[in-house]
């Protein structure tokens, strides 16, 4: 698949379903598998009814994540493939990523999801040290971390993600280890993200009690500009805020919201995109069924303003290394950043927290600290 074609169109299925939970994690899932046949067949039957979302856009990445997606076997997992295969159109070698925790995978398991078609894994590492493991309440060790990777590869998989988590507030946390143990690994693709403690976690929960305390700002971004420094010096391309791969090895369905594509999303809490307006899905298992049960999707539509997609063009593209073309347009609404916003970039560039090239504007790694509040300030009002 060629990942630099920009009009990418993904499926992503939500598998709302975990061993335990993680004390950072907010996405929606289900310690409770009881409901999970059940469910895996609504998800296949919403499929199904949304087989229309997309048009005639041509399906390029498919995207299992959670929740743990390999909580499901491979005749599950095979099952929902051939269910998308049957009822959209699919490109000749689509990237079809799958998210797995390591204690999932020993080695039968990985030759028989490579079987399923399933060509890129994400794995949850998040640490390869225990004493950070067990502060998160992840079901794997730090000998399972590297162990699963090492399977991964001899089952055959030569594309994989592995995800790690800094900005821990624990005296034992040592990012370096962390980073040196991944390059050792040498995953074709690296996403790593800063902790954030969000409400309604054990954490966040923890933090308004005042027995947990996030680190500070400044630690924050030095720990953020040593990930670039580090993984930069090792060869990867940083290409977006969170995420670095190798030359080629961009995650092609990551892309496609990044690009503003079209995307469909099913399960329960899913989302989705068709270029006019975001659906989102009702973030209920037991209620997910009974509305697939009556063949209705449990969800919400909101009709975006050529001014919101646009904004939300100048949020995503910031997040790249490529950065936004300074003339954006949406249907008619069109926008010239030199002339709307010429002096706003100015102070931008003098400050070295971007550079305009070829006609874009890209934030530099200073700038990349404060990308979010850099976009709200090129916004145009709703």
């Amino acid at each position: 698949m060629n990942k630099s074609n920009d009009s990418l169109a993904g499926i992503y299925i939500h598998i709302p379903f975990c061993k335990q939970a993680c004390h950072y994690c907010d996405f929606h899932f289900s310690t409770n598998s009881q409901l999970r046949d059940q469910l895996i067949k609504m998800i296949s039957g919403e499929l199904v009814l949304q087989r229309g979302y997309l048009g005639d856009q041509i399906v390029e990445t498919i995207y299992f994540g959670g929740g743990t997606p390999s909580l499901l076997s491979p005749h599950q997992i095979s099952g929902l493939l051939s269910t998308v295969y049957d009822n959209f159109t699919i490109c000749d070698q689509p990237e079809i990523t799958l998210e797995a925790n390591p204690d999932d995978l020993n080695t039968e398991y990985l030759e028989n999801l490579r079987a399923t078609g399933i060509n890129r894994l994400s794995i949850g590492i998040q640490s390869f040290q225990q004493e950070v493991l067990q502060w998160m309440n992840r079901a794997h060790t730090q000998e399972e971390a590297c162990n699963s990777f090492h399977r991964a590869r001899s089952s055959g998989f030569d594309n994989i993600n592995i995800d790690l988590i800094y900005g821990i507030p624990l005296e034992q946390y040592q990012q370096q280890d962390d980073l040196k143990q991944a390059l050792e690994l040498a995953p074709e693709h690296i996403s790593a993200y800063n902790l954030t403690i969000e409400p309604g976690t054990l954490f966040g929960h923890q933090l308004k009690k005042g027995s947990l305390v996030e680190i500070d700002e400044e630690t924050a971004a030095a720990q953020f500009l040593y990930t670039m420094e580090t993984l930069d010096s090792a060869g990867y391309q940083h290409y977006e805020i969170s995420n670095y791969c190798r030359p080629g090895k961009q995650s092609g369905h990551n892309l496609g919201y990044w690009n503003g594509s079209y995307y469909l999303g099913v399960g329960p809490s899913a989302h989705s995109f068709n270029g006019m307006s975001r659906q989102s899905n009702i973030s209920n298992n037991a209620a997910y069924i009974r509305s697939l049960e009556k063949e209705q999707i449990p969800s919400e539509v909101e009709l975006l303003s050529a001014r919101q997609r646009l904004n939300e063009k100048i949020l995503l593209g910031l997040r790249r290394e490529i950065g936004i073309a300074l003339e954006l347009c949406v249907d008619t609404l069109a926008i010239n950043l030199n002339a709307s916003r010429g002096n706003y970039l100015s102070r931008l560039v003098s400050q070295e927290l971007a550079i305009i090239e070829k006609n874009r504007l890209i934030l530099t790694d200073k700038g990349k600290l404060l990308a979010d509040s850099i976009a709200e300030d090129l916004f145009l009002d709703i």
